[in-house]
């Protein structure tokens, strides 16, 4: 860059050409330097230099009262301060530097600097050059107010000739240059501040920003740029001054040097803003952290979470839209139900009968928190509607709150839903008790799977209902009323899959209902109840099953051999879901048989006359087992690749899953699907 043709401005470089350049001079932040006191000395040079000047000027200035105390264990760092301003004063001569464009020989100067501090930070590379500066201005500012002193001796008088500083404040010399005067003071003043910015960003920047995605590498970016123009205006006023002690007639205009260094701490004090706000924001987080951790009363962490700042009651009786006192859940286990507008109204249905069952020990409330991290005015209507049917279920749960205006969240309570209770988007209800511990991060899943079943919805009662009763219940729970066969141990047969496939599996399984009227059969006292997923019960079924998956999943407990059996079954089951292959599952009573594709099920119902005559050697089940068994090994590696889509689970990670057919490891997928419903509701909402 410095050897560009001269007529290329300074001013006219890119950011990319400046950046190409001052790259190459840093190494890596090695050196140690205490650069807050550092540039506290600075900072209280230049402001009572600055002063003297203006004062001397006529400018009107009083003496500055901002001036913070130095560490008076602070030693700095002379030598390097010394260097800093040899280089910047001195050239291979005077007619040289006089004869050569100022600009190269400001911008040699600058990277020369750059150079000679390669291995501190950049901020402090900015403020050693201000010091250093601050020190020749300084030195220079106190030999002049000595020469109108009247006790001046013979060694400040020496001295001040040495330095040539003569001129600097005589009061002819200084009405002759009293504009440049006015200048030089005005660029000093800039690039003080703009280095306090410099400092002060770099400073914030130490917070923790991991929390905020890229936030130092965008506040951060270029930084190196802003540091680079802090110097190069350092260098200009040092040789600015240096034709001023002299009384030279060349000067160098600093004017647009200011006007660079204005839009450059406009851009830094903005940043600086955002990282207060962001600091502000942090603490304001890890505060609400710390009083939910350590609440030991449900209504501190309710307060706390929703209303913090406020004097407006935080809650609203659902069923009266009257306001109520938080205390009205006082030593109260809570049902915490945090959503969006969108609730379902199979789970409205689910919370009323949750309900029903809890009202009657009189210990539990339900708490519903809209969450909305933006408000529109759209989303009013969809509130009012939402809070007439919770009024129609006649479920008395408390609302906050009762108008659009008051139930906004703040940033920090939807921050600590969405990361320590793993919110994202859908229904979640946080079920907690009365000292306000977490008894279960998520209890939706478990409700939806299980109903009122699973109260006091924790991983001991899941296992305990899986154990007693069967995966298998809860799925047809969602299809149809429980199978009645299933208490007295007979056989269910579920199956589904696309139309035509079902209605094939269909007439072939009626055989094994036709079959059971055979006389040897009966003396087995086999029994065999079809129960086809079709179109109109699809969703139900596999939100069930998803339910399960999900419950089973969140689950923190280690599980034994059986509850890994069922895990896996479940998951050879979901595996089916999008595929368009016709599946089947036989249990006898709530005991799973098998989970399979059809073909192999088909191929053992053809062989299935032949059990007839082995029928008193062996059970339904066994022979069931066994057919599916040999079926399996013959057909896994013909098929095509096995896959399952899992909806997302906040907070948790899957476990490794093996394939259902072969048994190897299966990769994993991360997938992305729209299905444009914000578009939707925005139409529906247009509709007359």
């Amino acid at each position: 860059m410095a050897n560009e043709k001269s007529n290329k401005c300074l001013f006219d470089f890119t950011e990319h050409e400046i950046l190409s350049q001052i790259y190459a001079t840093h190494v890596y932040d090695k050196e140690k330097l205490d650069v807050a006191s550092l540039f506290t000395m600075a900072k209280n040079t230049l402001n009572r230099a600055t002063c003297a000047v203006d004062k001397a000027l006529s400018m009107g200035a009083s003496a500055p009262t901002d001036e913070k105390i130095l560490d008076a264990s602070f030693s700095p760092p002379l030598s390097t301060l010394k260097l800093i301003s040899y280089e910047m004063q001195c050239c291979k001569s005077n007619t040289q530097c006089e004869e050569n464009d100022l600009m190269i020989h400001i911008q040699n100067k600058a990277l020369s600097i750059l150079k000679m501090l390669s291995g501190y930070s950049w901020d402090a590379k900015a403020v050693l050059t201000l010091a250093s500066f601050a020190l020749d201005y300084g030195e220079s500012c106190v030999l002049a107010q000595s020469q109108s002193s009247q006790s001046e001796d013979d060694l400040a008088k020496s001295v001040r000739t040495l330095k040539q500083t003569p001129v600097l404040l005589n009061a002819t010399q200084l009405q002759k240059h009293k504009q440049d005067f006015v200048d030089l003071n005005k660029v000093i003043k800039e690039t003080l501040e703009v280095t306090q910015c410099i400092f002060e960003l770099v400073k914030q920047s130490n917070y923790d920003t991991n929390d905020v995605a890229d936030l130092e590498t965008v506040l951060m970016g270029h930084i190196e740029v802003d540091v680079y123009w802090a110097i190069v205006t350092i260098v200009a006023i040092t040789t600015q001054l240096s034709y001023l002690i002299r009384d030279k007639s060349k000067k160098q205009e600093l004017n647009d040097f200011a006007e660079k260094l204005k839009v450059i701490k406009t851009k830094l004090n903005k940043k600086i803003e955002i990282y207060k706000g962001h600091k502000e924001k942090t603490e304001a987080y890890s505060k609400l952290v710390k009083v939910i951790q350590t609440s030991t009363e449900i209504t501190v962490l309710l307060k706390e979470l929703i209303n913090p700042r406020s004097n407006i009651p935080p809650l609203t009786d659902g069923s009266t839209s009257r306001p109520v006192d938080i205390d009205v859940v006082k030593e109260k286990n809570v049902l915490l139900l945090i959503s969006d507008l969108n609730i379902s109204d199979e789970d409205i249905a689910l919370l009323k009968i949750i309900y029903n069952e809890l009202k009657k020990e009189e210990r539990h409330k339900i708490v519903w928190i809209p969450f909305l991290e933006e408000r529109t005015d759209s989303q009013e209507k969809e509130y009012k509607s939402l809070q007439s049917k919770i009024v129609e279920c006649q479920i008395p749960w408390y609302i906050h709150n009762s108008t659009m205006a008051h139930c906004k969240l703040s940033e920090e309570s939807c921050r600590f839903i969405r990361e320590q209770w793993h919110y994202k988007d859908k229904p979640s209800i946080v079920v907690l008790n009365s000292q306000a511990q977490v008894k279960c991060q998520n209890a939706i899943h478990m409700i939806r799977a299980y109903g009122f079943g699973a109260y006091p919805f924790t991983s001991a009662v899941e296992e305990n209902l899986l154990r007693e009763e069967g995966w298998i219940v809860f799925t047809t729970n969602h299809v149809t009323q429980r199978a009645c066969g299933i208490k007295e141990k007979k056989h269910i047969l579920l199956f589904g899959g696309d139309e035509k496939g079902i209605q094939n599996f269909d007439e072939k399984a009626k055989t094994l209902v036709t079959v059971s009227t055979d006389k040897l059969i009966k003396e087995k006292d086999i029994s065999i109840q079809l129960v086809p997923i079709g179109k109109d019960n699809f969703e139900h079924f596999w939100s069930g099953v998803e339910s399960l998956f999900i419950s089973q999943a969140q689950r923190r407990t280690r599980i034994d051999n059986e509850g890994s059996i069922v895990r896996k079954e479940i998951q050879k089951l979901l595996s089916f879901k999008n595929e368009s292959t016709t599946w089947a599952v036989l249990s006898t009573g709530p005991s799973v048989v098998m989970v399979n594709e059809i073909n192999t099920v088909m191929k053992v119902l053809d062989e299935f006359s032949e059990w007839k005559g082995k029928a008193l050697k062996t059970t339904f089940k066994e022979y069931f087992e066994s057919g599916n068994t040999i079926e399996k090994k013959e057909t896994s590696q013909g098929r095509d690749c096995c896959h399952m889509e899992i909806p997302f689970i906040p907070g948790i990670t899957p476990e490794p899953m093996t394939c259902s057919q072969c048994k190897a490891s299966m990769e994993t997928y991360i997938k992305f699907n729209c299905c444009h419903m914000a578009l939707k509701d925005a139409a529906a909402n247009k509709r007359p």
